[in-house]
């Protein structure tokens, strides 16, 4: 039974899903390449990657909607294509195709027909803030408002493992919020999620591990703090006269931008580069250095692999 072993992965503190070097072609394409890669329990695993590094494909064999050339993938300690390991599983895929006439409450109760003990219509569409358009067709909604339903779709069996492909793509600033919120009470549940997305700021603020993929290779893994240690870079902000183009000649130096909110300089260095601020600038003000975020160290890892 899916509860029983429900009960005996949580208890072991076993992987929920896994892929074990796992490797995908598609035709002269190495989508993915001895790709190790676990889900752990109650836990939000955030995966990045430059576009073409394999997220989607990585998704698709755990899911059992791809099968791996060579490796093995595993979901609930089952194969992917089990009914029992599946129905603890929900999933929003970057592409969906969804019957365009059934309306809003009915795409999510043919879904919930699937699962053995799902949400009710109601409280899902409230959960997601989608209530007000459960008499809608589904083919007259909006490109975002077509993402929440696809959100709701995916909460509704309630899911022990909870995989999310770029889900805030396409929403605005509300309807984004909605997401990160009903991602952490998810996870605080014990929900694990797979996240897949472009905006790094949403992972840094909602994952407790992070897994940058390249290549369809494995080029790290650790919480973002530790990504982020990763790398030298470390940034400084400050309000000072010298012009743009003379700080970026200075070594040490990656990357400077002016806005509202003062001079902003990414540098490998930055004792060096602050000694020769304070050096050419009585009047420097606010200054401040901060170790590199997510942006940065996401950018380092993966310069090579979109050379």
């Amino acid at each position: 039974m899916p509860g029983g072993f429900k009960l005996v992965a949580a208890m072991n503190g076993e992987p929920l899903a896994e892929l074990s070097g796992v490797t995908k072609r598609f035709g002269n394409i190495h989508a993915l390449a001895g790709l190790d890669l676990q889900v752990r329990p109650a836990e939000l695993l955030a995966v990045l990657g430059p576009n073409g590094a394999g997220k989607t494909t990585a998704i698709s064999v755990l899911l059992g909607l791809e099968l791996p050339d060579t490796g093995s993938a595993r979901l609930f300690g089952l194969e992917p294509s089990r009914i029992d390991a599946r129905r603890q599983a929900g999933v929003m895929m970057q592409d969906a195709a969804l019957p365009p006439e059934l309306r809003v409450h009915e795409q999510v109760e043919l879904a919930a027909a699937y699962y053995p003990d799902p949400l009710t219509t109601e409280a899902v569409l409230a959960a997601t803030g989608i209530s007000a358009l459960r008499s809608r067709p589904y083919g007259k909604l909006s490109s975002g408002q077509k993402r929440q339903v696809q959100f709701a779709i995916a909460q509704v069996g309630r899911p022990r493992l909870l995989f999310l492909d770029e889900p805030t793509v396409g929403l605005d600033v509300q309807s984004r919020q909605m997401v990160w919120t009903t991602v952490r009470r998810l996870v605080e549940s014990g929900c694990s999620v797979v996240l897949t997305t472009h905006y790094l700021e949403e992972a840094e603020a909602l994952a407790d591990r992070v897994a940058v993929l390249g290549k369809g290779q494995l080029i790290a893994s650790g919480t973002v703090s530790e990504i982020r240690g990763l790398v030298v870079r470390k940034r400084i902000t400050c309000r000072t006269g010298v012009k743009v183009e003379e700080i970026e000649r200075w070594p040490d130096v990656q990357t400077v931008t002016r806005d509202h909110a003062g001079l902003h300089i990414t540098a490998s260095n930055t004792e060096n580069v602050v000694r020769r601020l304070l050096a050419v600038d009585d009047d420097l003000q606010d200054l401040e250095v901060q170790r590199a975020g997510l942006a940065e160290a996401f950018a380092e890892l993966t310069q090579e692999t979109i050379q």
